[in-house]
């Protein structure tokens, strides 16, 4: 196992270990369900899709995880890219599908991105421990509702949508924001994988 420093005693840059719990997520990530319904294929699309997070940032540097390599995107980083999907899972499960109070970074016309500005002050290891008890609670949701039921809060288009829309859109999201994360962890130390 990897030390928690960062920084060894003679400057080099020391990877960051895996969370506890990767492990577990690490083992569990399979594309292929267990049964054939709708719920279970929706639900393991979007674990996989969450355990490739982990998958993709294992054992990475934290100066490394911080790491803006485009000029044109500077608040695109590995960490800021985990801060963003942890913050979309309360986004669509707690916020919009039961109507809770907003309680995350919140955005503003000078700071439309804050999770992912913020997140370069959070070690990678943190950021990854908040997303998976994120997941986490997400899950309870999704297994205690049905796909149908229609979110508390409506859409930009004034509807409001369903677990079933939330969890489609979910696995396309953190999907898509996978492959950002591969190509910034291939930028940076040359770790590539599926």
């Amino acid at each position: 196992m990897l030390s928690d420093s960062t920084v060894a005693s003679d400057g080099e840059h020391v990877p960051v270990p895996a969370p506890p719990s990767m492990s577990t997520v690490l083992a569990s990530r399979t594309d292929v369900p267990p049964a054939w319904d709708e719920r279970t294929m929706l639900a393991t699309f979007l674990d996989y899709t969450r355990a490739t997070v982990h998958a993709k940032c294992a054992g990475i540097a934290e100066d490394d995880a911080r790491r803006a390599p485009l000029p044109g995107s500077p608040l695109m980083t590995i960490s800021g890219l985990v801060s963003h999907l942890r913050w979309v899972e309360f986004g669509w499960f707690e916020y919009t599908l039961l109507g809770a109070e907003d309680r995350g970074p919140l955005p503003t016309k000078d700071d439309p991105d804050p999770e992912m500005r913020i997140a370069v002050e959070i070690p990678i290891i943190q950021l990854l421990a908040e997303y998976e008890a994120q997941c986490a609670r997400s899950r309870e949701i999704m297994a205690s509702l049905d796909l149908d039921t229609p979110s508390k809060r409506k859409n930009s288009a004034g509807e409001p949508v369903t677990l079933r829309w939330i969890t489609f859109h979910l696995i396309e999201e953190t999907a898509r924001h996978n492959g950002h994360i591969d190509l910034l962890r291939e930028m940076a130390d040359g770790v590539t994988g599926d």
